[in-house]
């Protein structure tokens, strides 16, 4: 278990009636992303919280860093920093005030603190804005800001609760690079997302959380692996060659209006050529070919039975 910076196991947390977690296990590896999917209200930040020492859980165990989430709190404090939800920014100071108020919270040197704040300002790309209020800062900027701040304390385990919700394309592309860049410095993440394509982008492991428990883990290639549903579809312009293909491939279902064809397939190149190899055969040439192969979308709706987040991109045929 030394490799591990995360293990739970059997979490378990209830607000009166209404059972949030029941009986979750999670094992995060050590400098790795581990992403935590979810439909809203799932438990995703409920455990955020509870692994991060915010709220106890109702029973079970966990070890952060190595150190026992119920007898060691302080321990797992030490090695660990939280950017929420919701910004920790305070708009009424400056943002170099925002990150020595953290530094002193940690309890730096006066000389120490100013370094380490002059340092991230300098790495997050604030440094032109750090005397100005974080009022007037963009949305990607407080972010940006909120991540330094919970790296003052030089935290090994690091919870992104959601961190690019209402950011625009270009800021969460700025914030993906930024958790890569922490990974690569030996950092491991443990992130909320609502974004499909942001887990399918970061994560090394994703878990699929629903109605309290883990409906399935694994990397973003083996979840999709678990869901049926990929075909290749072709289209003709010659409706000679529609037909001919039709009756070529006798396996295929015919959409005549659109002189389209639309085969079960997994996608992989073995199978992709065996319909070439019959179409050449032939002698039939299609107009256009796509694939479709399911995609974290596919995954989410079939786990969790919900509609998907309206933020995530939607399936696409990848054109041939």
């Amino acid at each position: 278990m030394s490799d591990l910076a995360i293990a739970a196991h059997g979490l378990h947390k209830s607000y009166g009636e209404k059972t949030v977690l029941d009986g979750i296990d999670l094992n995060v590896p050590t400098g790795t992303v581990f992403s935590l999917l979810g439909p809203n209200g799932s438990g995703k930040t409920t455990t955020v919280k509870i692994l991060s020492t915010l709220i106890g859980a109702d029973s079970g165990q966990a070890r952060i860093a190595g150190h026992d989430l119920a007898t060691d709190p302080q321990k797992v404090r030490a090695a660990i920093g939280v950017t929420g939800q919701f910004s920790a920014v305070d708009g009424l100071i400056t943002g170099e005030e925002n990150m020595l108020l953290m530094a002193d919270l940690h309890r730096l040197s006066k000389s120490e603190g100013r370094r380490t704040a002059t340092e991230l300002l300098g790495r997050f790309d604030l440094t032109d804005a750090a005397k100005k209020p974080a009022s007037t800062y963009s949305g990607g900027m407080k972010r940006r800001l909120d991540i330094a701040m919970t790296l003052v304390g030089n935290p090994r385990i690091i919870f992104l609760d959601e961190p690019t919700t209402g950011l625009d394309p270009r800021s969460r592309h700025d914030m993906w690079q930024i958790v890569r860049e922490l990974v690569g410095g030996g950092a491991t993440v443990f992130l909320t997302t609502q974004y499909l394509e942001e887990a399918d982008q970061l994560a090394d492991r994703i878990a699929v959380l629903n109605n309290g428990k883990i409906a399935a883990e694994g990397t973003a290639g083996e979840l999709k692996r678990l869901i049926p549903g990929g075909h290749v579809r072709l289209r003709f312009t010659d409706p000679t060659a529609y037909r001919g293909a039709a009756d070529t491939l006798r396996d295929a279902a015919r959409e005549d209006e659109s002189l389209s064809l639309q085969l079960l397939s997994d996608g992989s190149q073995r199978d992709l050529r065996s319909i070439l190899d019959r179409l050449d055969t032939a002698g039939i040439q299609a107009d256009e070919l796509t694939v479709h192969t399911p995609d974290l979308d596919d995954v989410f709706f079939a786990l969790t039975g919900a509609d998907v987040p309206a933020q995530s991109n939607q399936p696409k045929e990848a054109a041939r």
